[in-house]
């Protein structure tokens, strides 16, 4: 981290930049706190000269969408995104995006700092990462967002930072016409061979950063660097050093076969079955690690705003015009000096654009003028070979062809060189930090030692000189000189502003620069142009002339003869581009269902997105999955997923039920509604101003429960109560208006009231919401929800919870009772022989139901409380907050099993559903569905569903839902359903 720039912008919003916190190739990530709450965020502002490119702007609002959509677990929710203008600005539009500040490190510099993972360590790492990207693979896409600058490890598991091509760039370089690539410092052999990514190209990488987590170097380093993408696509890995109980696996990401890998999900069951955060419990850090970590948590909050802060705002051009004066200015005064000033000790973007500059050295011959016909992009940072840093000039190497010396001046030298920096090698690799330690996080941290520097696996991993853009192509220029790094605080050694080298203990990247250079050397015309993987093109508007040069993002894969190949359909995660396949390609493999992966569903539903979003949801007869939203019900068929029809009439409607065998019913807020199963034509309606003549103005609740034939409900309305005479003298007082309640029983197949009795009403509106707890022969057990109370009775109850019972014959309440401390909000259900079962703070108790009788205690997760539980023959499955499912002996309270969902934090207890046949259990929350055998409490599958793709679509956040039927679970997520077999 270092201190902010002259020309950096001071506020994005609502936050206050701090300081930098690392550079990248497409952005720059700032600490900054929200004015307001002095909330720390990190803030990701892309860099100007790239944010004016409207393919990247589209990108880059897609990638922060996408963040919005994985928030949760190990991705750290966003808490602001720059706003997309409505017009056209004059200049470059700000981009950014702000996540919650979670203390970590990343990868690289984990490993620079401690050595290598140990097992337990890995699993955790592993698990949480295959975690993510099962959310994203189960949508289709793929997320080529994984680096070792990405992945951060926190105090409680990992993190991922970065959510596609952009956010994990080497590289990234704009030509003529708009044409942006972007270069991945990790390559898989389908990408070397010019194939599209798929979600295997994702668990080929996971493999790399599993590997260089384990060992401290990448598994492909044997032999020279300019055959380093032969290796990754022909030979085997180097796992050696890979703890014994998870060679096998990486081993098995890495197949060179995309088919033969396995899947996210089942390396993350494979990895941790209770899940990275129930294997993180209780730390997992290595000592020096969580001290970094709570180091560089310190620092960052006793960050204070700079107190020449003029706040220019994101985006501004003020402070970039001062910057470039400050710049020039030092510049100036500056002369000369013999050494030149290394390589990866000043900003990158300080590089004079072309070396034909004023400022160059007369005697340094490769000052010398170019022919006009010889432009060509300045070479990138990372194109450079990494030597081993010679011990005296006799001991130093050759370089390769057409590779300049490592103390040999590059060839974009500046022409005054920072006297204040560390001598290096100045023809050190750059990176963004994805692929190589991150500095700028080092020199924050300033903990512990640093490993030697270079062994001879990352030394030969080193780059040749090439260029590494199509001809034509430049890279994005800086918009006016930098100015040099601030100097670091004292006694840390002085760091450079630009993307960190590949240092040892930073992983060895495999980027386009891996391969040889063209016959003209390294720069040189002749060079190779980068192999680009075409991402979705950007779609033009139709009718603006101005959008009529189609824009193209294309991923840098290999420098291999200058061909550009197609396809890369589903290389975008969420980017909203339509998919334009530039060759024909065979058609994929049909993929393996392996342990821990969901199996392929039978049929997947999507809810027109013209519609209203669904209301209720509910499962007819094993036929028909009858769904409700504000505008219509309709009814999908279960054997095909396919829509059968719609009706207006359902219209906000509730849960449909079986009305004998032949009718749907559907309850709607003005009428009971029977609906034929075949075209959802009405057959009965019954208006409730006709159904209950006595009652004007009934205002019908939520369905309180059902038992074959019979719903129960409950409903209110209001009375006027005439205020009495006066006495002598006295001023009549003002008649009041009353609402009434009562507590219905109705036979939804005879279409008539069996019952009804008056019952307390609740808050305002006056309609008490009530829950059938559980129904017995004689009565059925009520218990009404807390959020539905009036103050009065909350005040009587004194914190705690009560059940009233109802005669199932004539609906006489029969009695109130409390059980124990068990709360008003406390989940509660019970069974037909007597027994209730409710959260006593952090336990599940069962009682008498009559008696009030305490008969067992299960205890529960520290911090945590439990849902409710659902009864199933001598079992009782049981949820908690804590993201702990399992089950008891409903007669004993002996626990049979206790299994993670796997979803890090503290949360809602999820659902509970069974399977028709009652073998499979199905947990369902905001972040998942887990499935489990319900016996022994194996975990059998998890699913996951980041939405739609669509980067302006609304952000899911509705928690999923599980209906079952036969040997079918259709799993819920908003608008999406999915149709998967089960047990």
């Amino acid at each position: 981290m270092e201190a902010l720039r002259q020309d950096d912008p001071r506020r994005f919003g609502r936050f206050t930049a701090l300081a930098r916190f690392h550079e990248g190739a497409s952005a720059v990530r700032y600490v900054a706190r929200d004015t307001a709450t002095g909330e720390v965020v990190l803030v990701t502002a892309a860099r100007p000269q790239l944010a004016a490119v409207p393919v990247f702007s589209r990108r880059f609002r897609a990638e922060a969408r996408t963040a919005e959509r994985l928030a949760g677990g190990w991705v750290s929710p966003p808490v602001g995104l720059g706003e997309e203008p409505e017009a056209p600005a004059d200049g470059p539009e700000p981009l950014w995006t702000a996540a919650a500040y979670v203390p970590a490190l990343p990868l690289a510099e984990a490993v620079a700092i401690a050595g290598p993972l140990l097992e337990r360590a890995l699993r955790i790492l592993g698990a949480g990462i295959a975690e993510i990207l099962s959310r994203v693979h189960a949508s289709g896409s793929v997320l080529q967002g994984l680096a070792p600058g990405t992945v951060l490890l926190a105090a409680d598991g990992p993190r991922l930072t970065a959510f596609g091509p952009l956010g994990a760039a080497a590289s990234a370089e704009v030509g003529p016409g708009g044409q942006l690539s972007v270069r991945l410092g990790y390559l898989t052999p389908e990408q070397i061979e010019g194939k599209e990514v798929s979600a295997a190209s994702d668990l080929f990488v996971l493999g790399l950063l599993l590997a260089y987590a384990a060992t401290g170097t990448t598994p492909f380093t044997e032999g020279p660097a300019e055959e380093a993408a032969r290796r990754i696509a022909e030979d085997e890995p180097e796992l050696d050093a890979v703890p014994d109980p998870l060679r096998e696996l990486i081993a098995s990401c890495l197949a060179k076969d995309p088919a033969e890998r396995p899947a996210a999900g089942t390396v993350a069951a494979e990895l941790a079955l209770e899940g990275a955060a129930g294997l993180a419990r209780g730390g997992w850090l290595p000592e020096r690690l969580a001290a970094a970590v709570t180091d560089q948590e310190a620092r960052v909050l006793a960050l204070e705003p700079p107190e020449d802060d003029t706040e220019p705002e994101a985006g501004s051009t003020e402070a970039a015009e001062a910057g470039a004066g400050a710049a020039e200015a030092e510049a100036a005064e500056s002369g000369p000096e013999e050494t030149p000033e290394p390589e990866d000790a000043r900003p990158e973007d300080a590089r004079p654009e072309d070396p034909r500059t004023d400022g160059a050295r007369p005697e340094d011959p490769r000052a010398a003028p170019e022919p006009q016909d010889a432009r060509t992009a300045p070479e990138p940072e990372d194109a450079r070979p990494l030597p081993v840093p010679p011990a005296d000039a006799s001991q130093t190497k050759a370089s390769p062809a057409g590779t300049p010396p490592a103390d040999a001046s590059p060839v974009n030298a500046p022409a005054s060189q920072a006297p204040t920096a560390a001598p290096a090698s100045a023809s050190a690799p750059v990176s963004d930090g994805d692929t190589g330690e991150d500095r700028g996080t080092t020199r924050f941290l300033n903990t512990g030692p640093r490993p030697p520097q270079s062994d001879r696996p990352t030394t030969q991993l080193a780059l040749p000189h090439e260029l590494t853009a199509p001809p034509g192509a430049a890279l994005v220029p800086a918009a006016h000189p930098m100015p040099p790094a601030l100097p670091a605080a004292p006694g840390t050694p002085q760091q450079p502003h630009q993307q960190p080298s590949h240092t040892q203990g930073g992983p060895a990247p495999y980027p386009a620069a891996a391969l040889p250079a063209g016959p003209a050397g390294p720069g040189g015309p002749g060079g190779g142009p980068m192999v680009s993987l075409p991402l979705p093109p950007a779609p033009a508007p139709a009718p603006d002339p101005g959008a009529s040069r189609r824009t193209l993002l294309t991923i840098a894969a290999a420098a291999v003869g200058g061909l550009v190949v197609g396809g890369g359909s589903v290389a975008a995660l969420g980017s909203g581009d339509t998919a334009a396949a530039t060759d024909d390609k065979p058609a994929p493999k049909p993929r393996r269902t392996l342990p821990g992966q969901a199996p392929e569903p039978r049929w997947i539903y999507r809810h027109p997105a013209s519609e209203s979003s669904p209301l209720t949801t509910a499962v007819w007869q094993d036929k028909l999955l009858v769904v409700t939203s504000e505008s219509q019900a309709s009814a999908v068929d279960l054997r095909t997923g396919k829509r059968l029809w719609q009706r207006a009439d359902g219209a906000k409607g509730q849960a449909a039920l079986a009305a004998g065998d032949d009718l749907v019913f559907v309850a709607s807020p003005t009428e009971f509604l029977w609906l034929s199963p075949k075209n959802g034509k009405v057959v009965h309606r019954v208006r409730y101003t006709e159904a209950f003549t006595d009652l004007p103005g009934l205002t019908v609740g939520r369905l309180a429960g059902s038992s074959g034939p019979v719903i129960w409900f409950t409903g209110s309305h209001t009375v006027t109560v005439k205020a009495p005479k006066p006495k002598k003298g006295k001023k009549k007082e003002k008649d009041k208006e009353v609402v009434q309640a009562h507590f219905f029983a109705y036979d939804i197949v005879q279409r008539k009231e069996l019952w009804r009795t008056a019952v307390p009403a609740g808050r305002s509106p006056g309609t008490p919401a009530y829950r059938v707890v559980a129904e017995r022969s004689a009565d059925v057990l009520v218990r009404q929800d807390a959020v539905s109370l009036t103050a009065a009775e909350v005040k009587a109850a004194k914190g705690k919870g009560s059940v009233r019972s109802f005669d199932q014959k004539t609906g006489k309440l029969l009695w109130t009772k409390k059980y124990g401390a068990a709360s008003l909000e406390a989940a509660t259900t019970g069974d037909e022989d007597g027994a209730l079962y409710a959260a006593v703070g952090k336990d599940l108790q069962a009682f008498e139901a009559d008696t009030t009788k305490p008969l067992w205690r299960v205890e529960g997760s520290d911090g945590s409380w439990f849902g409710t539980p659902l009864i199933a023959g001598p079992l009782i499955h049981t949820t908690e907050r804590s993201r702990l499912v399992g089950a008891v002996e409903r007669e004993s309270g002996r626990l049979v099993w206790r299994r993670s969902t796997e979803v890090p934090g503290i949360g809602n207890a999820p659902s509970l559903t069974l399977s028709s046949s009652e073998k499979t259990l199905i947990a369902a929350d905001a972040i998942q569905v887990t499935v489990f055998s319900a016996a022994d409490g194996e975990r059998l599958w998890k699913f996951q569903d980041i939405g739609s793709a669509d980067p302006k679509g609304a952000t899911v956040s509705a928690p999923y839902r599980a209906l079952t039927f036969g040997e079918t679970v259709v799993v819920q997520r908003d608008r999406s359903f999915y149709a998967f077999p089960v047990a």
